[in-house]
């Protein structure tokens, strides 16, 4: 019978809040190889540490970076981060565009502007005719979540926002 390995719940919940150094073994500072308190597989604590030890050690960035297995931007990103919100600075930001950024305004009006002259005009043919006036290539669904917030933001509810939207039948 193959043995299974045990997983262990500190990298387990490491990843799953995104903290997890991707190359732990890069990191050579003395005090995570001499210490079981420092985790080397905790980013967070690594980017804490290496900040620590240009300010307190008076180490160089150079040296600091090398030794706690990141990049002198790195390090730059952490200090403005730490500087400006402390230790939560340091905890990773999400991915991803913050916003609906390839649906501006105009792309929704136009949308809506088709939507009222050809009610029966489906998701992927906008998104065909965005892509045509804008040069900006959207998921039909993108649209239809997009017309969904302004249904929203307008007070009215989803189903009447999208009221021209051709429901499917089954054949």
């Amino acid at each position: 019978m193959a043995k299974t390995r045990q997983q262990d719940p500190k990298i387990d919940a490491l990843r799953q809040a995104n903290t997890l150094h991707p190359h732990p073994s890069r990191v050579k500072a003395a005090l995570f190889r001499e210490s079981d308190f420092f985790d080397r597989r905790d980013l967070v604590q690594v980017k804490y540490e290496m900040l620590r030890h240009v300010r307190v050690d008076e180490a160089s960035v150079v040296d600091a970076a090398a030794a706690f297995g990141l990049s002198r931007p790195a390090y730059y990103e952490a200090l403005e981060a730490f500087t400006e919100e402390g230790l939560l600075g340091l905890l990773p930001r999400k991915r991803g565009p913050r916003r609906a950024h390839k649906l501006a305004t105009e792309v929704v009006a136009f949308v809506r502007e088709l939507r009222s002259t050809e009610p029966a005009i489906r998701s992927a043919e906008l998104a065909q005719r965005i892509e045509a006036r804008f040069k900006v290539t959207v998921h039909p669904r993108s649209i239809e979540r997009a017309l969904s917030r302004v249904g929203k933001a307008a007070g009215t509810t989803s189903s009447s926002a999208l009221s021209s939207r051709p429901q499917h039948s089954k054949r």
